[in-house]
């Protein structure tokens, strides 16, 4: 009768002495009840498979693996322990082609539901890992954002070096299944934001923008914030202030010829004196905004639009408002007095509890306005019928 010494593959220690009877196949079931694994292959010591039991001979030491390679013990020691509780072999980790060499309770204790701690508890052949010719097992995922996380796994505390993107290693954190880290790095990141600036533009830092910018040019300020600027007595001709926000702004005397104020928040904005000739305001907000003297009046023509603007409550007294066109807009408890609104377009537009004494409404079209509880007092020309008839 034969006997020989097996081992598992790569290791040179605690080998089993087995007798060889019967088929190679009984020699495996043999070796897999001494050794604990599942054998399915058998080396001899220069790695050569032995295929045939008539190859073997009495007193070889023989080497036997699940179905990897071949392992030489004197140049790779393979940890290999599937015992419960054991938890101090160490192992090494190819991850994208960098090498990590770490311990088995490193990375099954901190974190014990994650994809690592089932891969690395449980047996080899139930996740599948692969191995390289060294016997690290192989990772495909990116060894920059890994590091970080085996050290967290190794003391608890995240730390980034500077350089390494958060977003990364949260991924990493994520696909590993690293909840606990994966919540501190989303702090983190939140953390690190900078901050959105809402602060309004001040008058200082859009002198500068005017000034690098030719006058007639279309200077973009489309939804810009200037909330309480003082932009009084500057130049803003052909300025695009669509959407923008001029709350509480103060406009007066500003130059604000053909700029697009298109709904653009100017409530409670200052703008007595300003130069508004060929303004378009279509559906901006103004309730509530100072309109005093101002030009409306275009010398060649072009006529300023606020159709559909809500001037609730504006002090429009004694500005020039020949030709605009207030079709549909919100004129509600406004003061008109004195105006020059000389074929201005009303129609449709809510007039209920105007002041529209002294005004000027010669040719002005009122059809369908709402003319309840409006002052028409001292007016400088009569109000025809075909005005406000529809």
């Amino acid at each position: 009768m034969r006997r020989v010494t097996v081992f598992v593959n790569g290791t040179s220690k605690n080998g089993k002495v087995v007798a060889v009877y019967g088929t190679l196949t009984d020699l495996l079931s043999v070796a897999t009840n001494k050794l604990g694994i599942k054998a399915c292959n058998l080396y001899n010591g220069k790695g050569g498979l032995i295929d045939d039991i008539a190859l073997i001979r009495d007193d070889d030491v023989l080497y036997v693996s699940e179905g990897d390679p071949f392992f030489d013990p004197q140049n790779y020691v393979r940890a290999r322990d599937d015992r419960p509780g054991a938890h101090t072999d160490w192992l090494t980790l190819n991850i994208g082609g960098r090498l990590f060499t770490t311990t088995r309770s490193t990375l099954v204790s901190k974190e014990p539901e994650s994809m690592l701690a089932h891969m690395f508890r449980e047996k080899a052949a139930v996740w599948g890992n692969k191995q390289d010719e060294c016997g690290a097992y192989l990772i495909d995922r990116s060894p920059e954002y890994f590091e970080p996380i085996l050290n967290y796994l190794r003391h608890g505390q995240l730390i980034i070096n500077e350089g390494i993107n958060l977003l990364g290693v949260l991924e990493e954190a994520r696909f590993f299944g690293i909840e606990q880290l994966a919540e501190q790095l989303e702090v983190a990141i939140k953390n690190n934001e900078t901050p959105e600036d809402h602060s309004p533009i001040s008058r200082k830092e859009f002198v500068r923008f005017l000034l690098a910018t030719p006058t007639k040019s279309e200077l973009r300020c489309q939804g810009l914030n200037f909330s309480g600027a003082d932009l009084s007595r500057l130049d803003l001709r052909y300025i695009n202030f669509k959407m923008a926000n001029l709350s509480r702004c103060n406009l007066t005397h500003a130059n604000l010829c053909s700029s697009n104020l298109e709904r653009a928040d100017l409530s409670g904005a200052n703008l007595d004196g300003a130069n508004l000739q060929g303004v378009k305001m279509l559906c901006s907000n103004a309730e509530g905004a100072s309109l005093k003297g101002c030009n409306f009046e275009d010398p060649s023509g072009l006529k300023a639009n606020l159709e559909g603007a809500n001037l609730k409550g504006v002090d429009m007294e004694g500005s020039q408002m020949t030709g605009i066109n207030l079709r549909v807009a919100t004129l509600k408890n406004a003061k008109l007095k004195n105006c020059n609104l000389r074929g201005a377009t009303l129609a449709g537009t809510d007039l209920e509890n105007c002041d529209l004494s002294g005004c000027d409404l010669q040719e002005a079209n009122l059809r369908g306005s709402n003319v309840k509880g409006a002052i028409f007092e001292e007016m400088l020309t009569a109000l025809h019928m075909s005005q406000s008839v529809r």
